[in-house]
C-alpha cells in the first residue's frame, strides 16, 4: 500500500507535528509528512519542518480580513496542489468553515487537550483542575463544523494528582498527546478507521475493547 500524503497545519511551535515527523521517518508507518503548512509567518515548527527536510507553506491570514472562506481557497488550493491525502492539525488556532471541512470530511484530523465531550475549547486543564474531575486527557478526533465534536478516533488518559498545577498536568497530557496522534494517523491512514453514525469504528482483528484508549505510562 503506498504511504499516504500528509500536511500538517500550525499556527506555532508544532510539538505534536514533530511527534507525527519522528512517526514517519520509520519506513513501515503508512504515511509520509509530505506538507507542513502555517498560518503564520513566525510559526517557530517551520523551522523544525524545514529542518526535516518538508516542505513548507505559508499564508498570512492577517492579509484576509473578514474574509475567512478566501484564506481556506489559497489553503485548499495548496494541498490540492500537494496531493494530500489527509489533514493534520497540529496547534492551527484558525476555525474552519464548515466550506473547507466539507472539502475534507473524514480526511482532517484534529488533537485536543482533554477526554471529549468533556472540556471543549480552551484552558481544558484549568477546567479539569477546577471541577475536581480524576481523569483527564487527550483525544484525536476528525474534524466537523462544530468546534471538539467529531468522531473520535483515540484517546489518551492520566490520573489528575491532588498536588497538580494546571502546568505538570499539561505536561503529562502533553505527553499522551505525542504518543496517540501518530497512532490515530496510522489507523487512518492504513483505512481500519469507518464512522458510522457520528462514531468510529475501527478495523482490528486483535484488537479488544478499549484498545485505542492510551493510559499514561
Amino acid at each position: 500500500m503506498a504511504r499516504k500524503r500528509v500536511a500538517i497545519l500550525i499556527s506555532g511551535r508544532g510539538s505534536n507535528m514533530t511527534a507525527l515527523i519522528e512517526a514517519a521517518k520509520d519506513p513501515s508507518y503508512p504515511a509520509d509528512i509530505a506538507l507542513v503548512f502555517s498560518n503564520r509567518p513566525d510559526a517557530a515548527g517551520l523551522a523544525r519542518a524545514r529542518a526535516a527536510g518538508i516542505t513548507t507553506a505559508i499564508v498570512d491570514h492577517t492579509q484576509f480580513s473578514g474574509d475567512r472562506e478566501g484564506f481556506e481557497r489559497i489553503l485548499d488550493e495548496t494541498l490540492l496542489a500537494a496531493h494530500i491525502d489527509i489533514v493534520c492539525l497540529a496547534g492551527f488556532m484558525r476555525l474552519l468553515t464548515p466550506w473547507f471541512v466539507g472539502r475534507w470530511t473524514n480526511r482532517m484530523l484534529n488533537i485536543h487537550p482533554a477526554l471529549l465531550p468533556a472540556f471543549k475549547g480552551l484552558d481544558t486543564h484549568a477546567r479539569a483542575r477546577a471541577t475536581g474531575v480524576k481523569i483527564h486527557g487527550a483525544t484525536v478526533h476528525f474534524v466537523v463544523p462544530e468546534m471538539d465534536s467529531g468522531p473520535i478516533v483515540v484517546q489518551g488518559a492520566v490520573p489528575v494528582r491532588d498536588d497538580d498545577t494546571e502546568e505538570t498536568l499539561a505536561a503529562r497530557v502533553l505527553a499522551i498527546e505525542h504518543r496517540i496522534y501518530p497512532l490515530a494517523l496510522r489507523l487512518v491512514a492504513e483505512n481500519r478507521v469507518r464512522v458510522v453514525d457520528g462514531r468510529c469504528m475501527i478495523h482490528d482483528a486483535v484488537a479488544k475493547p478499549g484498545s485505542f484508549i492510551v493510559p499514561e505510562i
